[in-house]
């Protein structure tokens, strides 16, 4: 079938575009700003540059195909830019978002009345943001859908809009969709997260023969998935996810910070100075990430198969390749 995935110049989205044409759909790829991810994928994938904040090219794209399969996953997708750019990570996110359903509504109304593709949204963790600290002070950790959301940047509060933007869609309009809020992911092709940005200093290390590494926050702790087990996630919730739901994809094992870097010094065979840099830590931050992901495996069946041993082997071998 045809299949779009928005922010396919992202880390998801360029390995989700592979895995959908390795599945046989026909793939179309909206990339907007990072061309990187795209140049590393060399299958046959339709890459259109498009801005969703302005709607023309993304209405062209689904008045013109008709996909059947949508996975909205374009937006700035980083905490702390959000700080520095609050009012483009708004207009990024909701708006682009806003473009996405009102397209699906102009294919109805001037293409097919009949349209009625299954829509994937990547929500966040982040939009539950202080309610996580508060559920840790009452010795829970692991947070369900409808508990209360109260983001701590600009990011958070920018997938809250687009989650419930998403929802009265469905609502208002019959589009149905799905709301999948992703906890913390990784893997090749990810950068300015914690394991890319450990990963990827401990390559530099390696290259120089200097082992010293620098670090924020090592006490955080994050639930941490493979991009391979959330893209399965996602295409599980486009076949058998119930629209209209929000569903939670997490990791169900808890990583401290410091114990990413026990396994990029046990995959090397070095052990690593630790230098705590004052920039790299965050004016506020959640101690504790983990989502509780039993309506997902009701509904879909999915399970974590990649171990984060196995994740950081093949981002070290990554960024050799690529630094090279």
């Amino acid at each position: 079938m045809k299949v779009l995935v928005t922010g396919a110049g992202g880390m998801v989205g360029s390995h989700m575009v592979e895995k959908l044409y390795e599945r046989g759909d026909e793939v179309y790829g909206i990339w907007h700003k990072n061309k990187v991810n795209i140049e590393e994928v060399k299958l046959p994938i339709h890459f259109i540059q498009c801005d969703l904040r302005y709607g023309d090219g993304i209405d062209q794209v689904i008045m013109d195909q008709l996909p059947e399969e949508i996975y909205h996953l374009a937006a700035q997708s980083y905490p702390t830019v959000s700080w520095v750019s609050p009012s483009e990570t708004i207009d990024v996110n909701v708006n682009g978002t806003v473009a996405v359903f009102e397209a699906i509504k102009k294919a109805r109304k001037y293409v097919d009345a009949s349209y009625n593709p299954m829509v994937v949204v990547a929500c966040s963790s982040a939009e539950y943001g202080e309610s996580l600290n508060l559920l840790e002070g009452q010795g829970e950790v692991y947070v369900k859908e409808n508990t209360e959301l109260l983001p701590l940047h600009p990011y958070g509060v920018s997938k809250v809009a687009q989650d419930l933007l998403a929802f009265q869609y469905y609502k208002n309009d019959q589009i149905r969709v799905i709301r999948a809020r992703i906890f913390n992911s990784t893997g090749t092709r990810k950068v300015k997260d914690v394991c890319a940005d450990f990963t990827y200093r401990a390559v530099l290390a390696e290259q120089s023969g200097d082992y010293t590494l620098r670090v924020g926050n090592l006490s955080t702790k994050r639930a941490i998935m493979d991009q391979r087990d959330l893209i399965h996630a996602l295409l599980l919730l486009a076949k058998k996810g119930r629209a209209g739901e929000v569903y939670n994809i997490s990791s169900e094992a808890i990583y401290e910070m410091r114990e990413i870097i026990d396994y990029i010094e046990e995959v090397m065979g070095k052990t690593f100075q630790i230098e705590v840099d004052k920039a790299l830590l965050r004016p506020t931050d959640e101690k504790i990430i983990v989502g509780d992901i039993t309506k997902l495996q009701k509904d879909t069946g999915w399970k974590q198969r990649i171990p984060m041993k196995q994740t950081i082997q093949d981002m070290l071998s990554y960024w050799r390749n690529k630094l090279r």
